[in-house]
């Protein structure tokens, strides 16, 4: 099969997109009306179970019926029944009552619970300020329930469902997200993005995609011809990475592919070079990792921004987002560098890099000297 043309391919791209949002759509629709019946059962079951109002074994007595008089029916165990009580317990936080509709379920006589203004009260929590509806929505009661099961605080709620709608996490691999704590080990990563990347959700998902810091030691300076510790500079450094870029790859994140180094563009006469470029199928962004021997310097945003500029004007294909540039330099004060960032309208960040496993190995190894004595010795 003949390989398409650009064009072709840029129409491929638009109308996988179109087709992957609409399933997304639809899928998000029928979460919603799940987690609107299961928020409603919650609700009633809730308020009858701990108020006393029912006895012992109520529950389990229900579920029987339930599965004797709809046969087949899936979801409604005893076990089911009470993460629906949690599940309304841990999120009536955000509730608000609302008019009555046919299809909803009934609390009381003039009550009734529908989640698509459950999740609209106006009293809720600050935090929950930060959740995102679509998001909410989108993930499935199941993968609620894991976040509820393992989490203490509505922020870290908020951040695995977040997370989990933006990455498109399955159940598992939540789950280990969860083992891991990646709420508190998440990037601090000094950057733009919330306020360059228009839309939030490219935003979540582009501050999910980079560390505040990467550790480097796979790179071999006895390799890169490096006497001195303080000459390693962002050629060297460049130079270790392309060595070994498929671990650079697999250091930096998910959905990288790489493109080149010291990529090569002209402008209006002028000469640019782009020290790592990058694409990230995720973001659908091209990526330029722009490397700095010492601390960081505002000086290097304005570099950063001509280049994304450049890639943006000359380089983007239709379907594609702006580019995304990260800094990667040895040191950052944060507090700085988000200041310095207000005034630049292109999505940047800054990171620091480290390469400890080989400079400790360089520490606790004997000298060239003391190692040919030591021969000497055993012979």
């Amino acid at each position: 099969m003949d390989k398409l043309s650009p064009k072709y391919d840029a129409a491929v791209q638009l109308i996988k997109q179109a087709i992957m949002g609409s399933q997304l759509r639809a899928l998000r629709a029928v979460n919603q009306e799940q987690l609107a019946l299961y928020f409603g059962i919650g609700k009633y079951v809730s308020e009858n179970s701990r108020k006393g109002t029912w006895g012992t074994g109520a529950i389990e007595a229900i579920s029987d019926q339930l599965q004797r008089e709809l046969p087949g029916l899936k979801g409604f165990s005893t076990a089911n029944i009470k993460k629906m009580r949690t599940f309304y317990e841990q999120w009536q936080i955000l509730e608000i009552k609302s008019v009555a509709k046919a299809s909803d379920i009934e609390v009381t006589e003039n009550e009734v619970i529908r989640v698509s203004d459950a999740m609209l009260s106006v009293n809720r929590s600050p935090a929950a300020a930060d959740l995102e509806w679509k998001n909410f929505f989108s993930i499935g009661f199941s993968h609620h329930m894991e976040i509820i099961n393992k989490t203490t605080t509505l922020e870290e709620r908020i951040y695995y469902i977040n997370q989990t709608a933006v990455n498109h996490w399955d159940k598992y691999y939540l789950r280990d997200m969860l083992k891991k704590d990646v709420f508190h080990h998440q990037s601090q990563m000094a950057n733009n993005f919330l306020r360059a990347i228009p839309e939030k959700q490219r935003a979540l998902q582009a501050i999910s995609m980079f560390k505040d810091e990467y550790i480097l030691d796979y790179i071999n300076v006895e390799e890169l011809d490096v006497t001195n510790w303080e000459d390693i500079d962002e050629k060297v450094v460049e130079n270790g990475i392309v060595r070994n870029i498929a671990n650079f790859i697999m250091t930096f994140g998910r959905a990288f592919s790489y493109i080149g180094h010291q990529v090569h563009r002209d402008k209006l006469g002028h000469d640019h070079w782009v020290d790592l470029l990058f694409y990230n199928r995720e973001l659908m962004s091209l990526v330029v990792v722009e490397l700095k021997k010492g601390a960081f310097k505002p000086s290097y945003f304005g570099q950063l921004q001509t280049y994304l500029r450049i890639l943006d004007d000359d380089e983007r294909l239709p379907g594609e987002n702006p580019s995304v540039g990260l800094i990667l330099c040895r040191e950052a004060d944060k507090a700085y560098v988000e200041y310095v960032l207000q005034d630049y309208s292109k999505p940047m960040g800054v990171a620091t890099y480290k390469i400890e496993l080989q400079k400790k190995l360089m520490e606790v190894l004997p000298s060239e000297e003391k190692m040919k004595s030591l021969i000497t010795s055993e012979e």
